[in-house]
Order: structure tokens, then C-alpha cells, then sequence
């Protein structure tokens, strides 16, 4: 059999590399049949993420628990007097542009929607945005669950400030402004319905720590973060996330599915969100539902989301008490409920999960949107090699393309690099 694949991060300095080489050989200049080297203005990156705990509850203003991965995305960027935009990826041989006066809800098509997005929803905050020419690279896996798009989006948001002047990432309140930004890219300009999560994890996140985001929407951006010490090593645990190579998506309409039906059951109980009900108050609001929900499709949901908020805050308590290896049942309760009361997990989310908690470790669950993408395990220091290896058999066994693995010390924030 073979072995485990583990997807290392590059440092800072690789990936700067790669996108700098990457732009002088894309914009090359032709002078006299001789290609010149092109040089961008810098190169800036911003991580993927693991969501710890808290699925599905961003947009129902509860609770969740994202911490920034070490795997970035790198860009490489030079502005342009026009309003031209002109992107290349290594991920993909096709090159994308667009003119910015040419960006406009539901009309933009392919993977650019989410860099071009970003600089028109720069533009509809009242800032100044040129074109510009840039390069992007990654070893944030895609279509894993750990928020490569939103990556793509922070990365360009730093670079825009930057270059621009905004001075926005320069404190807190600035990246709210860019977190706002980069959600408005992906629902107007991509056409991902999601909630805040993953761009306030890559635009907001320490580096030694994990961000408990409090979604209600009566408190402020500044008031709705609050970063939370997560010293795995410490403990003598680490963080090993599986991607399970099982493709996920957002946009099939699942997701909003999930949203919608959140909405609705908010609505039949008159509560402005779900957030409103207490886990004391579950089970009657369960029964309120019962006469609306013949198939208790709606009340599965609502289960979910309260019992889940109730989880992260437990588990938040848990990582400030200094007893981070007491959150494995929480992660492993967490999963329980994705998989049959919100019914987003797939065989190889389950598989991964339950092979993980066989091969011994502390707690497993997915983490993301669902339907595909990764899961996470919680893992004594010297058991990562054995237990990734146990995953590992496990699909073997099944029939299944054997999964990915990453190792996930609590990382920096976006921002520039060279």
C-alpha cells in the first residue's frame, strides 16, 4: 500500500518566489522580438482556513471558531492606468480579463469573478481602483473546504490597499472594511451565497490563535472577534486536517438550501434569527415547528444550528481554560449533528471521521461548508504519523482515491510578502 501524501506549506519566501517568476514570464514584454522580464509591484498572500467548530451558523448569527492555515495564496501584482484587468493563475492555462467598468452582478463568468470582485466592491465603498496585471499561486488545496476562494479574495484585497493607499489593513477596523469587500465579491460578483467566516479567518486571524466570531448582527465588526489563545503544543496535540479529495461546492445550490431553510424556520417561530432560541428553549420551539414541518426537514435544521453554537461555546471555554484536550467529544457531537440533522456530510467525510477516531484520535469532524472537502483531527503529537496512516487504510479498504494530509499550526493573517 502506499503512503500518505501531506501537502507541506511553502514558506513565505517560495511562494513569493513562484509568483514573481510566474508574472515576469506572463506579462513578459516584447520589445524588438526579445521578451523582457516583467516585474510586479510586490507579491502579497493570505491563508486558507480550518473552521475548529461552529458550522452553518454564521449566517443564523451564532456562533463559530476558525483559525488561519500555514497554506497561503500568493499574488503577484503591478496597477495599470487603465481599468483594465488581466489575471493568470499556475492552477489553470487559462488566462482571464475583464474591464472593471464591465463587472456587474450575475454578468461575470469564471474563476476572475472573485479577483475582479473584489476591486469593484473596493469601487462601491468609494474607493479609487485602477486595473492591474497579476499572477496567483497556491498550496491551499481547491475544492477542499478550506476556503481557497476566499484566500484568492483577501490576497487581492491586501494587494489593492496596499498599492493603492488605502492603508485599510494597516489596523482592525480597516480589514473589517476589507472582509466587507471580499464578501460582497463572492455573493454579488462570484455568485457564492455564504456567510463571513472564511474572509474574516484570513483577514483577521494571529498567528498562536483561533477567531470566535459572534455573528449577531446587533454588534459591530469590531465587537464580533474575539481572538482566543490555541497552543496546541502545549498540550502535545496538533491539528491534522484530511482532505478527503471528495470535490465541494458551494454553488449547486445546497448551501443556499441550507440558508433558506434557516430563514424559514426563523420566520414561522417570529424570531428575527435562530440565534433567538436557547438551548433551553429548543424543545419548544421544536414543537412550534411540528404543525409547519411534516417531514421535520425544518426542525433538523434548527437542531443543528442552536446545539451547535452551544457546542462552540463550550469548546471556546474549554481552549481559554487551558483544556484543549477536552474539546474531542464536542468535535465528534459537531459531526454527528452535520451529518444527520444538517445532512451535509458524504461517505468520505464519515469515513475519514470515523477512521480517525479508530486510528485514535482525541476528536473528528468535517469542517467547511459540507458536501465534500475536509475534515479535521485533533491528535496527540506523536500519534499524527499513525493516525494519518490509519486514515489512509482505511480509504485503501474502501475503494476510495486516497486522501491528502496537512498539518495546521494556528497561522498569520493576509498580507504582503515581498
Amino acid at each position: 500500500m502506499t503512503e500518505p501524501q501531506w501537502l507541506p506549506a511553502w514558506t513565505a519566501e517560495e511562494g513569493a518566489r513562484r509568483v514573481r517568476e510566474l508574472f515576469s514570464r506572463t506579462f513578459a514584454d516584447d520589445q524588438g522580438g526579445i521578451a523582457v522580464a516583467a516585474e510586479p509591484d510586490g507579491a502579497w498572500s493570505a491563508p486558507g482556513r480550518v473552521n475548529l467548530i461552529g458550522e452553518h451558523t454564521d449566517y443564523n448569527a451564532g456562533l463559530c471558531l476558525p483559525t488561519a492555515l500555514p497554506h497561503r495564496t500568493y499574488v503577484a501584482l503591478r496597477l495599470r492606468d487603465d481599468d483594465l484587468v488581466r489575471v493568470a493563475s499556475a492552477q489553470t492555462e487559462e488566462p482571464w480579463e475583464l474591464r472593471l467598468r464591465d463587472v456587474v452582478p450575475g454578468e461575470v463568468k469564471g474563476w476572475g469573478a472573485y479577483v475582479a470582485g473584489v476591486a469593484w466592491a473596493l469601487q462601491q465603498a468609494g474607493h479609487a481602483v485602477r486595473g492591474f496585471d497579476a499572477v496567483v499561486d497556491s498550496c491551499v488545496p481547491f475544492g477542499a473546504s478550506l476556503s481557497s476562494s476566499a484566500a484568492l479574495e483577501c490576497a487581492f484585497a491586501v494587494a489593492l490597499d496596499d498599492l493603492l493607499g488605502l492603508g485599510l489593513a494597516d489596523h482592525d477596523a480597516g480589514r473589517v472594511e476589507l472582509v466587507a469587500a471580499c464578501i460582497r465579491a463572492e455573493n454579488e460578483i462570484a455568485g457564492a451565497a455564504t456567510g463571513g467566516l472564511d474572509q474574516a479567518a484570513a483577514l483577521r486571524s494571529h498567528p498562536g490563535h483561533a477567531l470566535l466570531l459572534d455573528c449577531r448582527p446587533e454588534l459591530t465588526a469590531l465587537e464580533n472577534a474575539t481572538p482566543i489563545p490555541f497552543d496546541l503544543a502545549a498540550a502535545g496535540l496538533e491539528l491534522l486536517v484530511i482532505d478527503t479529495r471528495a470535490p465541494h461546492q458551494l454553488v449547486d445550490g445546497q448551501y443556499a438550501a441550507r440558508r433558506a431553510s434557516c430563514e424559514e424556520a426563523a420566520g414561522l417561530l417570529d424570531v428575527p434569527n435562530l440565534r433567538a432560541i436557547t438551548p433551553e428553549g429548543l424543545d419548544a420551539a421544536l414543537e412550534e415547528l411540528a404543525p409547519h414541518d411534516e417531514d421535520g426537514l425544518l426542525r433538523r435544521r434548527v437542531r443543528h444550528v442552536v446545539t451547535e453554537t452551544a457546542r462552540t461555546a463550550e469548546f471556546a471555554a474549554l481552549v481559554r481554560d487551558g483544556r484543549v484536550d477536552e474539546v474531542g467529544p464536542l468535535m465528534v457531537a459537531s459531526h454527528a449533528s452535520l451529518r444527520d440533522d444538517y445532512e451535509v456530510t458524504v461517505r468520505e467525510t464519515d469515513l475519514s471521521v470515523d477512521a480517525s477516531l479508530a486510528a485514535g484520535a482525541l476528536g473528528a469532524r468535517m469542517t467547511g461548508g459540507g458536501f465534500g472537502g475536509s475534515t479535521i483531527a485533533l491528535v496527540r503529537a506523536d500519534e499524527v504519523g499513525a493516525v494519518a496512516a490509519g486514515i489512509h487504510a482505511a480509504f485503501a479498504d474502501a475503494g476510495l482515491t486516497a486522501p491528502a494530509f496537512l498539518q495546521a499550526p494556528p497561522s498569520a493573517s493576509a498580507g504582503r510578502d515581498a
